[in-house]
């Protein structure tokens, strides 16, 4: 007991942590925590204003305003994963500091509900709250607070128009910003309220920069090649190349990353396919088309996925005159909107290959 008072002795039970068990005789410093896994687009989403690529115009307007602490009501618009949401919540930390981001910051998106009921309680009680506390790095801190409405397309008319009075209202204590892809499901009096920005899709070259740097930073096995065909397949969406990326890596397990791996993954559609089914059309041979069609759904592959690479094979086609490709395209778009709509994929797709294999077969 004296020794145990004294804390002179030593036990040999080892210590149960939350992460791992960790023995008696290993340090309990920073050094042997474990680091939890985290997601890459989350690991390496922008800090600050200044890491967001690609966005001039946004990133302009947004540090003249952090410069004179004070931000107009927004409104984001684009494409899915060109940094809508991450060049928000950059711009809102270096407003208020990590100490009063979670008090000054009100977040709401597709996941959590939204309607009428929520922006007359929820918005409107967190807008009417006065501001208070100071940065103690002693940077000046803005007297107001930020509500992100995070794809607010998808908002109900009826809870965009209860959205108006309150901006209005409260533009003392609050300022509000809206993202959405689509800036048409906006109603008008929301969008005049609002500074309008659009968030173009990212440029190859940018895209191959942010990723080569990931691949680097995570010790990635990855050729210029690879990256290029990533860039290409995620079609501008750099949160959905960094995802790629990630599931690559963990699938070949330190090896490098091929071109087939990231076809896997992504759920493209092996060139090699769409040449058979397109070589199927040619032949003239329903029989062999529809056998084409069926190895194709068998095979698990996606009917929208098939409908956006023919497209693309179509119009980059140069034996195929205009009249050809504005057919196949006028159909390409019904049996896209088909599917959309929950129409029978192999149906659909059988319609598809036929209008296909009557324009290749009519100069035969």
């Amino acid at each position: 007991m004296q020794a145990f008072l004294k804390g002179t002795s030593v036990s040999t039970k080892p210590q149960f942590t939350k992460d791992r068990v960790i023995p008696a005789t290993a340090g309990t410093s920073g050094e042997t925590k474990k680091v939890k896994p985290v997601p890459w687009v989350e690991k390496y989403r922008p800090k600050c204003v200044d890491e967001v690529a690609f966005q001039e115009e946004v990133v302009a307007v947004l540090k003249k305003s952090l410069e004179g602490a004070d931000l107009p009501n927004l409104l984001f618009y684009g494409p899915p994963g060109t940094g809508k949401t991450s060049t928000i919540l950059a711009a809102a930390r270096e407003l208020f500091g990590p100490e009063l981001f979670r008090l000054r910051v009100l977040e709401l998106n597709a996941s959590d509900e939204r309607g009428i009921q929520v922006v007359r309680e929820k918005v409107k009680n967190f807008a009417q709250l006065t501001v208070s506390g100071s940065r103690s790095d002693g940077k000046p801190c803005p007297p107001f607070k930020i509500v992100i409405l995070d794809e607010a397309d998808s908002m109900t008319s009826a809870a965009q128009a209860a959205l108006r009075r309150t901006m209005e209202k409260e533009s003392k204590t609050t300022r509000f910003c809206l993202i959405c892809n689509y800036v048409s499901r906006i109603i008008e009096p929301l969008t005049s309220r609002c500074s309008k920005f659009r968030f173009k899709p990212l440029s190859d070259k940018i895209q191959q920069e942010r990723l080569l740097d990931i691949a680097e930073k995570e010790n990635v096995k990855i050729s210029h090649e690879g990256i290029a065909y990533l860039v290409k397949i995620s079609e501008g969406d750099l949160r959905k190349a960094i995802t790629f990326l990630q599931s690559a890596t963990r699938l070949t397990g330190g090896k490098e990353v091929m071109g087939d791996v990231i076809t896997d993954i992504a759920g493209v559609i092996p060139p090699t396919t769409i040449d058979g089914i397109l070589t199927a059309c040619q032949s003239g041979s329903f029989d062999k088309l529809e056998a084409a069609v069926k190895d194709l759904i068998d095979e698990g592959h996606a009917a929208v996925q098939l409908v956006n690479q023919v497209h693309d094979k179509v119009v980059e086609d140069e034996e195929l005159s205009d009249k050809q490709k504005s057919i196949i395209t006028e159909k390409l778009a019904e049996v896209d909107k088909c599917l959309a709509d929950g129409a029978d994929e192999h149906l659909q797709l059988m319609s598809l290959c036929a209008t296909v294999m009557q324009q290749l077969t009519q100069n035969c």
